[in-house]
């Protein structure tokens, strides 16, 4: 592999959310998507390259960077994007809360898939509007689609926004193009918009193939709204640069307007800079990534098997984030995401976060870490888990 992965990074005292929000110097932090890896080459050098400038006031977004974006998603994902459907932003969840304020009223429904992204209830209520839930259905190690309450719940004359995470964070689906088509097919009957957050589009496992909402029909592109960056792919989170392609001029312009109103609409030069380094010079090392992500997971899995057999490893279809089904152990998912933290110095995230029902019993952990640094935080879970067994319990033996 050309690029080193197993490289471990010194993030601490950097002023980094992942790992200097725990104060505590000997936690491991395997919780919040951003990942541990050195960024890639190319965005590096192009960002060494622009600070030999040294005046960074406000940027014009060029010609370059959509032609980057546009390139891009058509070599890639074969999806032809025309440069006036695009609208940047400073980051997928400034985007989404833009949408949703675009197409909906106060006192309005939007529809969510839970579990779900964390932010995306606050996106929701902080617009005025209600949270709707099609619950997942858990089905073996992966989840399905309950089609008959998405459509029960879509045809509420309230609901006017269905929000899609394709792929779904946090139980890692990559959605196919014929679950994709199923409901836009009902949306559009029931006359919801949909918003598809992409923003994991491009980490994606084995077997698995990621398809842009936009592309399954003529109607879908002409009518969604997408979401995307390359933020979680290339780890440039803190630089602050996302898309939104809308082809529907008219919702465009009411998104646009948003964006200024809510004062979104200024981007961080060097996030311009590292998009286009991004998806100009970032194939090779996007692929390779995915290469060490996918190991990671099977390393996971065979730690799992081997020392935790009660925790049941969801499938991981696409994003760098595994979920764990816990309810083998007498603990509920807050409970075993304080003590792994505050006894085993390993910082997971806990279910509820993405869904206080539909996410008890379950853990998330990021695998985009070198893979020493995931297999030190995985024995100190099972030095605190194996603590919990209910066979262990069942023995009589002290909890």
């Amino acid at each position: 592999m050309k690029y080193n992965f197993d490289k471990i990074i010194n993030r601490r005292g950097t002023n980094s959310y992942k790992w200097d929000l725990a104060k505590d110097d000997d936690v491991i932090p395997l919780w919040v998507a951003d990942m541990d890896f050195e960024v890639c080459p190319a965005i590096t050098e192009a960002l060494r390259a622009r600070i030999d400038h040294p005046v960074f006031g406000y940027t014009l977004v060029p010609d370059s960077y959509y032609e980057s974006v546009i390139a891009w998603f058509k070599r890639r994902h074969d999806w032809k994007v025309q440069r006036d459907w695009i609208l940047y932003t400073s980051g997928v969840v400034p985007a989404v809360s833009c949408a949703i304020k675009a197409l909906t009223l106060p006192g309005e429904k939007v529809l969510l898939q839970t579990p779900a992204y964390n932010c995306f209830f606050s996106s929701i209520r902080n617009q005025g509007c209600e949270v709707v839930e099609n619950e997942l259905k858990r089905d073996g190690d992966t989840y399905k689609i309950d089609f008959e309450d998405f459509e029960r719940k879509a045809a509420d004359d309230k609901v006017t926004v269905f929000l899609l995470c394709n792929p779904h964070n946090p139980c890692g689906r990559v959605w196919t193009q014929e679950e994709l088509t199923w409901m836009f097919n009902i949306c559009r009957k029931h006359h919801v918009r949909v918003i598809s957050d992409e923003i994991h589009g491009e980490i994606i496992m084995p077997g698995n193939h990621f398809t842009p909402f936009a592309t399954i029909s003529k109607e879908a592109q002409d009518e969604a709204i997408i979401l995307n960056s390359p933020s979680k792919a290339f780890n440039i989170a803190g630089l602050q640069i996302a898309n939104i392609i809308c082809k529907d001029r008219d919702i465009r312009r009411r998104i646009d307007r948003v964006i200024n109103i809510y004062e979104v609409c200024d981007v961080n030069p060097f996030g311009v800079i590292a998009l286009q380094a991004a998806y100009n010079n970032g194939d090779e090392w996007l692929d390779q990534l995915n290469e060490y992500i996918w190991e990671n997971y099977q390393y996971l899995k065979k730690f799992i098997y081997e020392e935790l057999p009660q925790i049941e490893v969801v499938r991981l279809e696409g994003t760098y984030l595994a979920w764990l089904d816990i309810m083998g152990y007498e603990l509920t998912s807050d409970e075993a995401y304080e003590k792994l933290l505050h006894d085993g110095k390993v910082f997971l995230s806990s279910g509820t976060l993405y869904g206080r029902k539909s996410g008890e019993g379950y853990l998330r952990i990021n695998l985009a870490c070198p893979r020493e640094t995931l297999k030190k935080g995985l024995i100190r879970m099972g030095r605190i888990l194996s603590q919990y067994s209910q066979d262990q319990e069942d023995l009589g033996c002290p909890m």
